[in-house]
């Protein structure tokens, strides 16, 4: 392993429906979201045909994050505060998740299948 090292998980291009927007049309009921997640992981020194999966981080929890891991009933007036969540839950869940990008394309918005949405980078806080 050297310093240059890096591993990223990703779950790309899950479709979830949120409570979000800021419009009277939006508000009351879920929009369809398309969320891709990256997650830049502490990497372990070597990875063998038989490294156990606690050397890294199941790809489950990246999609519980951007799913069940999204509080019910909550009105997310933004989409950054969703990517945010997103963050802030991978953080909470695993110590060795040193940064999380989160990618939210609305897709209820779109006329032309254009792709209309944010990315939001965040690194783990300093202790």
């Amino acid at each position: 392993m050297t310093s240059s090292d890096s591993l990223i998980l990703e779950v790309a291009d899950l479709e979830v429906d949120v409570l979000t927007g800021i419009y009277s049309e939006e508000t009351g009921k879920p929009q369809p979201l398309r969320i891709t997640v990256q997650a830049r992981y502490e990497v372990a020194e070597h990875y063998d045909p038989d490294t156990p999966l606690d050397a890294s981080k199941n790809y489950m929890d990246l999609k519980f994050a951007m799913s069940e891991g999204l509080p019910k009933g909550v009105h997310f007036k933004l989409i950054e505060a969703v990517a945010d969540h997103i963050c802030e839950t991978l953080f909470v869940q695993d110590a060795r998740v040193k940064g999380v990008t989160v990618k939210i394309v609305k897709l209820a918005i779109a006329e032309a299948n254009e792709k209309i949405g944010i990315t939001l980078h965040r690194e783990r806080p300093a202790d």
